[in-house]
């Protein structure tokens, strides 16, 4: 165990829109919250531009400014913030024992809350991060907005994919989904309503391998019939470039404790944010596969902030 020991009554890991709001509530509970930053501060919505559907914003908001008001509400409140990535756990006994960054530090909390979120899949080009914000997105409910009577492409070919065709589709006037295989994985009622909408033009048999623009995107590269000889390129002018091909939640350092769904999303019992070991919960996008906005993270993290809150009372 690291010399550098902190005991607490709860620890909090994640600093995004759950873990804040968790921390808020904590520290008002005067639970005296660890608060265990993570390796991106703020969480996802620091990749984001502007966001216009959290409640309180009626201009909209920065997302750095939105999660910096977090912050610094739940520093107002008396939250410790340490920086650094949980690296290993121990949840067989309380307190449990959370090591940071490979033994820099060592915090001993007899309640937990995970609200380590989810990471959007990215194609893995190059293009994806520069035009971050300025084109490309993981979230159409989030962007879809911005992107009213203009062009826009979606990747993927499950449900998820097919949703945010059919949400972009009454924004934009134009949608092009880009789907690698040659039919379409999701169920059959989101295939034919995506195939008999006439905003939706389907991608069958193609991949993006790049995307290209000045100071925002402005289109895509995409090659169709790969390793055939029908095997052609050509080039698609969008405005926007819209991922989804899943989220991968930041559970695996848990894997070992805490039960999870098959694609890795923590499970928590009905109607609570409680997770297979008592005293230990979940919030936010880490246990949502299907909702995944923030405004729905802050309020998970408010309920395990109260269901923590109560299991120290009838535990201490």
């Amino acid at each position: 165990m690291s010399e550098n020991v902190i005991k607490t009554r709860n620890v909090i890991i994640g600093s995004g829109p759950a873990g804040y709001t968790a921390a808020i509530y904590a520290s008002r509970a005067a639970l005296e919250p660890v608060l265990i930053e993570g390796p991106q501060l703020g969480g996802q919505l620091t990749t984001t531009s502007e966001v216009e559907n959290f409640p309180g914003y009626p201009e909209g908001v920065d997302g750095n400014q939105l999660m910096d008001d977090l912050r610094k509400q739940a520093l107002r409140f008396g939250t410790k913030m340490i920086s650094g990535k949980v690296t290993s756990v121990n949840f067989a006994n309380r307190p449990f024992e959370l090591v940071i960054d490979n033994g820099n530090a060592c915090v001993l909390a007899d309640s937990v809350i995970i609200a380590t979120g989810a990471a959007a899949r990215y194609l893995g080009l190059a293009d994806e991060q520069k035009f971050m914000g300025m084109g490309v997105s993981a979230c159409a409910v989030c962007d879809g907005f911005f992107y009213r009577k203009k062009t826009v492409a979606v990747v993927g070919g499950g449900d998820t994919a097919c949703e945010e065709a059919l949400y972009l589709s009454k924004l934009a006037e134009k949608v092009y989904l880009i789907v690698r295989k040659n039919y379409l994985r999701a169920s059959k009622v989101m295939q034919k309503r995506v195939l008999d909408n006439p905003q939706i033009t389907v991608l069958f048999n193609t991949n993006t391998t790049g995307l290209f623009g000045e100071e925002v995107l402005e289109g895509a590269h995409l090659i169709e019939f790969v390793g055939t000889p029908e095997e052609r390129t050509y080039d698609i002018a969008i405005d926007g470039f819209f991922l989804a091909i899943g989220r991968q939640p930041n559970s695996g350092v848990f894997a070992s404790y805490i039960e999870t769904d098959e694609a890795g999303f923590i499970k928590t019992k009905p109607h609570s944010t409680a997770t297979n070991i008592p005293g230990v919960f979940a919030a936010g996008d880490v246990s949502d596969p299907l909702f995944q906005q923030a405004i729905a993270a802050a309020g998970s993290g408010c309920r395990a902030a109260l269901e923590a809150e109560r299991f120290l009372l009838n535990n201490d």
